[in-house]
């Protein structure tokens, strides 16, 4: 199966690094958001994240305009029923989810495939409120994904074999490194890391330490590149908050319970570096 044109649903932060991948990598991409000034922000940011690349020498020369050169942005979902292939990354909310893909459902060619970057949510319960289940499929990028070389691969209950060896031919040829996880909430690198995530803000919620401590003892002691109250701040503590929930939620061990502080602080607005203020100030 030939995929040229793909479209990127959402356009916040895992959107821009997926479509900067896709456009990378030769592909077409269309990006969808429901808002024109969320596109034009996304572009425009990756043009700019380019643009310094190739000041410093980073990048070769032209590389930026050959990538947005790639990168269309619409505000009409009815402009994507053409594409080849679907990545959804839309806000982690189950009846978000389930109003995109009903429209997506009736929009788009049968044998199109949609594949979801949630991190949490049940791709079997996605899968089944559309006619094409078989074609709907977990593809979990991380963050930046443009440099991160990481695609979980998870089939939903109901994904045929075809779509995984699709995603999965996907996933390397776009240089990535696919791996597959059965469907589990959390799958492999969030049901480890979040809760780890979630441990430091229970140690700073103690006093045990400080945030800058916790996170260079994980540093200088663990071999982290960053701590675990950095990387909050760079996933975003809605994001944590909303993973620590669902691994709570499916599984009721209270090994899972959120941290109070995490919920205060996304309670505040202190999600990290989109806000400019999290477990540091930006």
């Amino acid at each position: 199966m030939s995929i040229n044109t793909i479209a990127m649903l959402g356009a916040g932060t895992m959107g821009q690094g997926i479509v900067w991948a896709l456009a990378a990598a030769g592909k077409k991409v269309v990006l969808y958001d429901i808002k024109q000034e969320l596109i034009d922000r996304a572009i425009a940011s990756i043009a700019k994240s380019l643009a310094k690349a190739e000041e410093r020498g980073k990048s070769a020369p032209g590389t930026k305009d050959a990538i947005l050169g790639n990168i269309i942005g619409v505000s009409n979902i009815e402009d994507i029923k053409d594409v080849d292939f679907v990545i959804e990354a839309v806000f982690e909310n189950m009846a978000v989810k389930k109003d995109v893909y009903t429209k997506l459902d009736a929009l788009l060619a049968p044998e199109v495939i949609i594949a979801t970057n949630t991190s949490s949510l049940s791709i079997t319960e996605i899968a089944a409120i559309t006619t094409r289940a078989d074609k709907v499929v977990g593809m979990h990028f991380f963050n930046p994904a443009n440099v991160m070389k990481l695609v979980e691969v998870i089939p939903a209950l109901q994904t045929s074999e075809e779509t995984m060896k699709i995603v999965t031919d996907l996933s390397i040829e776009i240089g990535k490194k696919p791996v597959r996880v059965k469907e589990g909430p959390g799958f492999v690198v969030n049901r480890i890391l979040v809760p780890t995530i979630n441990e430091g803000c229970f140690i700073l919620q103690e006093g045990l330490a400080t945030a800058e401590d916790i996170d260079t003892a994980m540093k200088f002691g663990a071999g982290w590149p960053m701590g675990p109250l950095t990387l909050c701040d760079l996933v975003g503590g809605d994001i944590a908050l909303a993973v620590m929930n669902t691994l709570y939620d499916e599984t009721g061990d209270p090994k899972y319970r959120p941290s109070g502080l995490l919920k205060q602080y996304v309670r505040a607005g202190w999600l990290g570096m989109k806000t400019k203020k999290g477990f540091y100030n930006y």
